[in-house]
């Protein structure tokens, strides 16, 4: 006799895209957050095999829906770029993310960072970096030899080692250098940038121009001019010719005389 039909087939299992739970809880966390993803993205637009992601649920092990972790910000190298709606690590030929961040927020209690770095150590991440904005407080963590992640005792200047990029706090202030030193900047700073070159190139262009148009001139008043000059060549050796002429018709009469 056969199995029922429902124990026939295996239950699908579902893995869930979203926690309902907002990215942020406040527009500074956001910022930030938005702000070093686009960044990074920004940093490793032209590798094809750099992924990275802000507030994406993280799987690390199949049938394991429950097993799961969303950074603010993960990086994996080794994975194509492209949209995905959760990380499903076994279908990324297992290569887990290298980089992850938290951007803390109000509603972090200090044992949720503690489970998260537990997890992030125990699947694999190399580099784990918290950033507090409200405080101005940083710290990171790198895996060690022994395979735990070790607190940084020292973020002022420190370089990832995976990003290339350095941590600085100057005047009480969080900023992140890019491996050739430009530094991290956020959206509006970009738009702002950008506009501000758009009017540059439109100012240079109207320079331009009306350097153009002046040269037409210059050019037109040099050709009056010689025309000028020409006509009175033209006029100078008529009148010698007539003067010449005169002279000579003097000289006959005189001569005649």
């Amino acid at each position: 006799m056969s199995a029922p039909l429902t124990l026939q087939k295996r239950k699908k299992i579902v893995y869930p895209e979203t926690d309902g739970q907002p990215m942020a809880e406040n527009t500074l966390q956001f910022r930030w957050i938005v702000t070093i993803e686009g960044n990074l993205e920004a940093l490793y637009a032209d590798d094809p095999n750099v992924f990275v992601a802000g507030d994406l649920f993280w799987y690390p092990a199949e049938g394991e829906p429950g097993i799961r972790t969303a950074p603010d910000i993960l990086v994996v190298f080794g994975r194509p770029k492209g949209d995905r709606g959760s990380y499903m690590q076994w279908e990324e030929e297992n290569v887990a993310p290298q980089v992850v961040w938290e951007i803390w927020s109000p509603g972090n209690r200090p044992i949720d960072l503690v489970h998260k770095r537990d997890f992030f150590e125990k699947y694999g991440v190399e580099e784990f970096y918290i950033y507090d904005p409200d405080r101005e407080d940083l710290s990171g963590f790198r895996r060690n030899n022994q395979g735990i992640l070790e607190e940084i005792r020292e973020m002022n200047g420190w370089i990832s080692p995976r990003l290339g990029i350095r941590f600085m706090m100057e005047k009480g202030e969080f900023r992140l250098y890019r491996p050739d030193g430009r530094p991290f900047h956020t959206f509006l700073e970009i738009m702002q940038q950008r506009e501000e070159a758009v009017k540059r190139a439109e100012q240079e262009s109207t320079r331009a121009e009306q350097e153009a148009t002046r040269a037409e001139q210059e050019a037109k008043r040099a050709e009056q001019e010689a025309k000028r000059a020409e006509q009175e060549a033209k006029r100078a050796a008529a009148a010698e010719a007539e003067v010449a002429r005169l002279r000579a018709l003097l000289d006959k009469s005189a001569n005649e005389k």
